[in-house]
């Protein structure tokens, strides 16, 4: 009786497409809630440092003074509530990962100084 369940799964097998994909022929597909990393972008930012307070790890340091935006990314955990919680949108999680790296990785995001709108002008 084995022998039969076994045969069947054996010509099931044969005939079936592979589960896996071919890798780098066909890239992955991510959901749309795959969670991979956060990328920034600095034209709209006012460097109110919400997305720092609310970061578990601290992974995330905005300095006014010096108009940067630091992420350490190896001390996010990508749980989105820096996205979540940014007022401008500033910060996008990416459906993508980053590549492994041996290295501890810091970006350092400089934000450019917004010019205030003249008035009279539209």
């Amino acid at each position: 009786m084995a022998i039969m369940k076994f045969g069947g799964r054996i010509a099931r097998n044969l005939f079936s497409k592979p589960p896996t994909l071919n890798y780098p022929a066909e890239p992955r597909e991510y959901t749309e809630r795959t969670r991979g990393h956060i990328s920034f972008d600095p034209s709209d930012c006012i460097l109110c440092n919400i997305c720092g307070r609310k970061c578990p790890t601290n992974a995330i340091h905005a300095d006014k003074a010096a108009r940067t935006i630091t992420i350490e990314r190896m001390g996010c955990v990508q749980c989105g509530y820096c996205v979540e919680s940014c007022p401008k949108a500033c910060l996008i999680m990416e459906r993508d990962y980053t590549e492994p790296n041996t290295t501890k990785t810091t970006d350092v995001f400089q934000v450019p100084v917004r010019e205030k709108p003249r008035e009279g002008t539209q």
